[in-house]
């Protein structure tokens, strides 16, 4: 994966702040890239260390658009 962002600068524009004090935003080429990371030995230190000492939640979204309206995206289910 590749870090797109990883910042602490987080600004609420609309409704009430979510409370994080950390967002990092990757981008992997696929999904199966995903798991693998999820997965990879390597990692399982890390991510071990990251949920210790965190409350913290990983979560994947795709490049899909569920109303189907913007034209640069495919419609998502």
């Amino acid at each position: 994966g590749k870090y797109l962002s990883r910042s602490s600068n987080i600004t609420t524009i609309e409704g009430e702040p979510s409370g994080v004090d950390l967002i990092a935003l990757l981008e992997f080429p696929t999904m199966e890239a995903v798991q693998a990371f999820g997965s990879d030995p390597d990692y399982a230190p890390y991510g071990e260390a990251r949920i210790a000492g965190t409350v913290s939640r990983f979560e994947v979204i795709d490049d899909t658009d569920a109303a189907g309206t913007i034209p640069y995206l495919s419609k998502g289910g």
